[in-house]
């Protein structure tokens, strides 16, 4: 792009934890220019009147309708469990002291 947006670099490969060795320096900091050129671009577009939207094109539900049906009861719930107390499952202890 023809105007230069400077930008710290050390400072953004610190906050993304990775070191950049000085070509690389360069070459990020003339491409994360250009995003920055390119958002300043998308400031001056007129934007009043225009509805956010999350997608390009129109999206509709694409699922069947959820409708309710009776669920399990807790005897059924429970039958496959290993052990059962008090309409729990009694599962091994995972936390170590």
């Amino acid at each position: 792009m023809s105007k230069e947006t400077k930008m710290d670099i050390d400072y953004v490969s610190k906050l993304a934890r990775i070191d950049l060795l000085p070509d690389e320096r360069e070459k990020f900091q003339a491409q994360l220019g250009d995003v920055l050129q390119y958002f300043e671009k998308l400031q001056n577009v007129a934007v009043e009147g225009v509805d956010p939207t999350a997608h390009a094109f129109p999206r509709t539900n694409v699922w069947d309708q959820d409708s309710p049906v009776p669920g399990f009861s807790s005897k059924q719930a429970l039958q496959n469990a290993p052990q059962v107390r008090n309409d729990q499952v009694i599962v091994p202890k995972v936390v170590e002291e």
